[in-house]
């Protein structure tokens, strides 16, 4: 049985484009909503609704916490859905144009914005009306289109080739994160709406290439056993109702490991949230420019990914964890006493190799916390559940430490090695989570 590398890629094109432009979001949206308060610099005189970064940020967790409720639905829905073009399909080609254009919509609701009256939500109600309008539109076509894309993979994919074809998958998700971050943001530069209509564009591209290149199987043909691989929402809501299957005695040391993974990505989203703010009124380059800076750890992540698996089997997964979240935590340290942009580039790249030390270890420590094959995916539910919630949490917990003080964007440097810290400690009550033994792995009795 060998994977089909073409198809897999080709399914991967339909990530791709949603990376591109989720990547495009998190960097300028936080731009527009708050340019133009009076401590908020713009190296363009951008206009803007001078938001807080508390409430920017608030905003900006909106799309976990929709995603959360939102993609399992769909996921549901998908499954049961018959037409002439497949189950998943109808779904990715209303949801993409859908949100295509809602994208452009914010840049443009931006332009609206009455230049005397720049930051003033109030002054520019209709403009914000429709700004909030094309993100909560883009936010909710992009929760129904990422589940059906994502589940075109095991739709087509036999299961024991599912971790080799998933690793595409993801590939290709984090070279759009890479050609977003390096390429399309540099066009913000010549005109805010250019990334935007650029990023649109990719997408639509990408879903044109993958309905004409993949055909979804008959669903007659599919093994009556087969579900669609769980998205990590759906994965999460099933946590809650499995909670009660985790034996005693290992609630204690899975506790402090959910907790630690909740703090460790509240410190990672924060400071991933507010970084192009940061660049822009600290350091004082161009809100095109600061994604491709924070890219660089995106880059060595990509890079440093398989090694840092070899590294948590070989020295042991806690170990490698708490080892990369100091290793994360003093460079940003390092980063909040300087203002120079080659510096700051070179934190970012060892940060994303420490970061990369975290990630890759933890959802493997989460699931051999059991010994039990059946609770795998209670697990994984977990795993996601901490870490959306972390992530729809941090960048409105940021936002206040910025607002507290007094709008310093270099304090994300500090906040987030806190939340590391406090990961750490927690990593200190972890007992479990080990790689197992294959021969020693049982199966617990009903």
């Amino acid at each position: 049985m060998k994977l089909d590398w073409k198809k897999t890629f080709l399914i991967g094109f339909g990530f791709f484009g949603i990376s591109v432009m989720w990547q495009l979001y998190d960097s300028f949206v936080p731009i527009f909503l708050q340019s133009g308060r009076p401590d908020f610099v713009s190296s363009r005189n951008v206009l803007g609704f001078g938001l807080t970064a508390t409430l920017t940020g608030a905003i900006m967790g909106i799309d976990n916490l929709v995603a959360i409720f939102i993609l399992p639905l769909i996921g549901m829905w998908s499954d049961h859905v018959r037409t002439r073009i497949g189950r998943r399909y109808p779904f990715i080609i209303t949801a993409a144009p859908v949100g295509a254009l809602a994208f452009v919509l914010m840049p443009i609701a931006s332009g609206l914005i009455n230049p005397e009256a720049n930051g003033s939500v109030a002054d520019n109600m209709p403009a914000f009306i429709l700004f909030m309008t094309g993100a909560g539109l883009m936010l909710l076509a992009m929760a129904v289109l990422r589940t059906p894309v994502i589940t075109l993979m095991p739709d087509l994919t036999p299961s024991p080739l599912r971790s080799k074809a998933n690793g595409v998958i993801n590939l290709m998700g984090g070279v759009g994160v890479v050609i977003s971050s390096f390429i399309i943001a540099r066009l913000f530069d010549l005109n805010p709406v250019l990334p935007f209509v650029t990023g649109s564009a990719v997408l639509l591209i990408a879903i044109v290439l993958l309905f004409v290149s993949v055909k979804e199987p008959d669903v007659e043909s599919l093994p009556h056993s087969e579900e669609h691989e769980a998205s990590e929402e759906e994965e999460a809501l099933r946590a809650l109702k499995g909670l009660r299957v985790v034996p005693r005695e290992h609630r204690r040391s899975l506790g402090f490991l959910l907790l630690a993974i909740f703090a460790w990505f509240i410190g990672y989203n924060g400071v991933s949230t507010f970084f192009t703010s940061y660049a822009v009124n600290v350091l004082h380059v161009s809100e095109g420019l600061a994604p491709t800076l924070f890219g660089i750890a995106g880059v060595t992540f990509i890079l440093f990914a398989i090694p840092a698996g070899f590294i948590g089997e070989r020295f042991g997964r806690r170990r490698t964890i708490s080892v990369g979240l100091a290793i994360f935590g003093v460079l940003l340290v390092v980063g909040y006493f300087t203002t120079n942009p080659t510096v700051i580039g070179a934190v970012l790249g060892v940060g994303g190799l420490a970061w990369a030390l975290v990630n890759i270890n933890s959802l493997p420590m989460v699931v051999d916390t059991t010994n039990d094959a059946r609770l795998l995916g209670t697990y994984t539910g977990l795993y996601y559940l901490a870490s959306q919630t972390a992530s729809t949490a941090a960048p409105a917990i940021t936002g206040a430490f910025v607002d507290l003080t007094g709008g310093n964007f270099r304090v994300i440097f500090l906040s987030g090695p806190l939340f590391f810290l406090l990961a750490i400690l927690c990593m200190q009550f972890v007992t479990r989570g080990e790689a197992h033994a294959v021969e020693s792995v049982p199966v617990t009795a009903d």
